[in-house]
């Protein structure tokens, strides 16, 4: 088939922060040296932020550095932490509150912290990218990556849009774009498919532990003006019930936004071995804790949203140069567990791939392997990693009480003596797919109904987030062997991708006696879940036609 074709210097997948940080210091960099750079990225969601999603309590180191004078310049970052609290969820009715000297230094959050909208972040950064000259092309979906016959990457090919479900033409069927560039960088967020098949082609993750992955929910909630606990600026994360109940980890949050607003979430580790666990249902089951429905009564539910994250740390880190590319940001996992903050180190990582690809176009280089290593190594991105490496996997290796205890002695007094990170290593070197237990060695969860107050169903939560497709399409989920679900998934699991699927997709269905896997694909939210969780690793995310999915508003 012939596609049409355009070129240009650098292309850019995903217009999420670490891809729009990218573009606008390369065009920063070919304005400072008096040379033209044509620079674009692609945004598979229907508009820029549209599949974006954070809590989130965003740190500015990384945007002082990119727009110093970002505040002049209305960046919608405006709502200074003032209060941090840190609790414990003992049980479903009790918490203990924890002192800050007893918290991981890495979690206290000040004045110089903001919470804000990373959707919103992202449309302002898209909008001083394009006054740069970057183009930015939402709505386009990068199918598959185009190769060289050297084997370089020199581009991606956007989706076919007009399919059917057979994947016959339709009469608005118009065949996808080669977009080919002097490098390309990817920045499709957690779990890329694109990153995905990068980091197997070159082997980007040898001598490396598997990535770890959580899914983190999140719900933005209208409060009454009277509303007596609404402190704007206000962060509390916590830990404990629900999931400790049923030996699986993770954290939540409650952050005091703008006008009367809250966002509240819950985050998951998918290394979780129940495989009766319904992360959606936990998340519901935590919102009628005392200690956090206190802040949501009287309120209405506006926003609802899933997404994965990849949390490794610095261990789990691929390589992230190739020929031709480069891998950065969530694509590649440079989120600060320690922290609970990806957004300034992915946007710390576009900035340090800008300034690599600049190197190696300046010399009149193309297709080749910037050097992002060296500029990773020295700067404070890579020792902020250092720090925190044995963060997540002290977590995951000792669960939330004694691997607290060993964060909170790592960051708050070896690293504060010594000035560097630890000497001792903890590994975490099994892969979140491949621990679920067998059904019948773990108790069963029974949950409750949702009361349509505090906790909802899926259908109704799909709904707020806005998603929509194209009915008439390819199933963008594959099913790599349909006899897997009912020979083992079923007999073992009681098949986990209907509860471990935020969103309704995968349902188990009867069809003339005999039981069937029924994909909902136009319910997905894009999280990714079922790419890392399936137990053997069966299902495959694809991207649907441009421009569908959920459409998050402010989030």
């Amino acid at each position: 088939m012939e596609r049409e074709c355009m070129e240009f210097d650098v292309v850019i997948v995903g217009a999420g922060p670490a891809g729009l940080a990218c573009a606008i210091h390369l065009t920063q960099l070919a304005t400072q040296n008096d040379t033209e750079l044509s620079v674009c990225v692609i945004e598979k969601g229907a508009e820029v932020g549209a599949h974006i999603l954070s809590g989130a309590v965003f740190e500015t180191r990384a945007l002082d550095e990119l727009i110093p004078d970002w505040q002049s310049l209305n960046a919608p970052v405006h709502n200074p932490v003032l209060q941090d609290d840190f609790i414990y969820l003992t049980t479903q009715y009790n918490h203990l509150n924890i002192p800050s000297f007893l918290t991981p230094a890495t979690l206290h959050n000040n004045k110089s912290n903001h919470i804000i909208s990373l959707g919103l972040l992202c449309q302002w950064l898209a909008d001083q990218a394009e006054r740069l000259g970057v183009e930015i092309f939402p709505g386009f979906a990068a199918q598959h990556v185009i190769y060289s016959n050297t084997g370089a990457v020199v581009g991606v090919c956007t989706s076919d849009m007009g399919l059917d479900k057979k994947g016959e033409h339709k009469s608005t069927f118009e065949a996808g774009i080669e977009l080919k560039g002097k490098y390309t960088i990817f920045a499709e967020g957690a779990r890329g498919h694109l990153g995905k098949e990068l980091i197997q082609r070159f082997k980007l993750d040898q001598n490396k532990q598997p990535q770890h992955y959580a899914l983190g929910f999140k719900e933005v909630w209208q409060l009454p003006d009277e509303q007596p606990h609404y402190a704007k600026g206000k962060v509390i994360h916590g830990v404990g019930w629900p999931l400790h109940d049923s030996k699986a980890t993770g954290g939540s949050f409650v952050y005091h936004l703008d006008n009367n607003q809250i966002a509240v979430g819950l985050i998951v580790d998918l290394n979780y071995t129940n495989p009766h666990l319904s992360p959606f249902d936990e998340f519901q089951r935590f919102k009628h804790h005392p200690a956090i429905a206190k802040y949501l009564h009287g309120g209405e539910r506006i926003s609802f949203g899933a997404r994965a994250i990849a949390k490794g740390g610095l261990r789990s880190l691929p390589k992230q140069q190739f020929p031709g590319g480069l891998l950065i940001g969530c694509d590649a996992g440079t989120l600060n567990m320690g922290k609970i903050k990806g957004t300034h180190t992915a946007m710390k990582s576009g900035m340090l791939s800008a300034e690599a690809v600049y190197q190696q176009l300046a010399k009149g280089c193309a297709h080749n392997e910037a050097d992002y290593q060296t500029l990773f190594e020295a700067s404070w991105l890579y020792q902020e990693l250092s720090d925190t490496q044995n963060f997540g996997a002290n977590l995951h290796r000792f669960g939330e009480p004694i691997g607290g205890m060993l964060n909170m002695f790592e960051q708050n007094v070896w690293t504060r003596l010594f000035k560097r990170p630890t000497p001792w290593a903890v590994s975490d070197t099994n892969d979140d797919y491949l621990q679920l237990a067998h059904k019948a060695n773990v108790p069963n969860i029974s949950y409750p109904k949702p009361d349509g107050v505090l906790s909802f169903d899926k259908p109704s939560s799909v709904y707020l987030s806005g998603t929509q497709h194209e009915e008439n399409q390819p199933c963008h989920l594959q099913l790599l062997d349909v006899n897997v679900v009912i020979d083992s998934h079923i007999p073992q699991f009681d098949e986990p991708s209907q509860r471990y699927c935020p969103a309704g997709v995968y349902e188990i269905i009867e069809v003339e006696g005999h039981k069937q896997l029924q994909i909902n694909a136009s319910n997905c939210l894009h999280c990714k879940t079922c790419d890392i969780k399936d137990p053997s690793a069966n299902i495959k995310w694809t991207p649907p036609e441009g421009g569908g999915g959920p459409n998050y508003q402010a989030m």
